[in-house]
């Protein structure tokens, strides 16, 4: 199984992890390919997850930031 050149961006890695998805549960492929694709899996898995903690956090920081100008607006 060749890798697919994924770029940084969270939807084709998302993308991309549903093929791997999809082909291990659709497709008879042997246990060698089958382990690569499980290994590809959990890293874009890792990679997904990192970047849903990053856009997390710095929604966190804009609705902070939100808050105190509107609590400035207020005095």
């Amino acid at each position: 199984m060749s890798k697919k050149k994924l770029s940084d961006n969270f939807e084709d890695k998302l993308v991309r992890l549903q093929e791997i998805t999809n082909a291990l549960e659709n497709s008879d492929i042997g246990l060698e390919d089958s382990i690569q694709l499980f290994e590809e899996g959990v890293k874009l898995s890792k990679e997904c997850l990192s970047i849903l903690q990053k856009a997390e956090l710095k929604v966190n920081v804009l609705k902070k930031d939100l808050t105190e100008i509107n609590n400035l607006e207020e005095d």
